[in-house]
């Protein structure tokens, strides 16, 4: 059985794709089938990030339309042999969370892992997808804003009975933590209110890496703790470490 991981942020501008990037990276690179959904219909970037922005034949858009089957519109991602990624249209698509779900259904049987990369904003469209996931990540970066949002939209998950969500602050630096934004992360988790499962340092090698579809170095900070989250996402205990530059 596949696990379905939906990923969302209450605002835009907080990395979501680019964390949906790095696990499905790191997934893919530890050995499991990882299939990424895109949903950010009219605005879709994972082709970018993956080098394939010219590669790419079909897209949700197709399957919702008919037009192609699931599997057939499902592209392999050069850079990882186990990644695959089933690209959001790039005109606004009208789409249920139901016809989301009969996607993931139709294809789980060929993948360990499905991520859900969720349009981000407070709305019932992207709860009513979400509700039907295993784990929800919820993604904040340190500013007041995005944690105030991430925080209301946790909160509405809990209330729709999601007890499975599980934190990622993203562009964490010395800069912003311990300074005028936030004092520390706890001030962050505390906010939020829900459990966190990593940490991922602003890091010039994977904004470069993903701007321009090359594989992400290895000596990449984002990188390594991407690899982390990915190996917590399986089960196994791996110590937080955060390094800031």
């Amino acid at each position: 059985m596949s696990k379905i991981i939906a990923v969302t942020s209450g605002k835009g501008g907080t990395g979501k794709s680019t964390v949906c990037a790095g696990l499905g990276y790191t997934l893919a690179k530890q050995g499991h089938r990882t299939l990424i959904i895109e949903l950010d219909f009219g605005l879709r970037c994972l082709d970018i990030m993956f080098g394939m922005e010219n590669s790419i034949q079909s897209d949700l858009g197709d399957v919702l339309s008919g037009k192609k089957k699931t599997l057939d519109a499902i592209a392999q991602v050069p850079m990882a042999s186990n990644l695959n990624l089933l690209c959001a249209p790039k005109t606004l698509t009208s789409v249920t969370a139901e016809q989301i779900i009969d996607i993931c259904r139709s294809v789980k049987k060929y993948f360990e892992y499905i991520i859900i990369d969720t349009g981000a904003g407070i709305n019932s469209h992207v709860f009513d997808i979400v509700e039907q996931a295993n784990l929800i990540l919820v993604v904040s970066t340190p500013d007041p804003v995005c944690i105030r949002d991430a925080s209301l939209m946790s909160d509405e998950f809990y209330n729709r009975g999601n007890k499975s969500q599980r934190l990622i602050i993203n562009k964490i630096s010395k800069k912003v933590v311990g300074n005028a934004l936030v004092s520390n992360l706890d001030e962050i988790i505390d906010k939020v209110g829900v459990q966190l499962i990593g940490v991922i340092p602003d890091d010039f090698k994977m904004t470069i890496a993903t701007g321009t579809g090359n594989p992400i170095p290895t000596d990449s900070q984002a990188l390594q703790a991407f690899d982390a989250i990915s190996k917590r996402l399986g089960g196994e205990f791996v110590p937080l470490t955060v390094k800031t530059s």
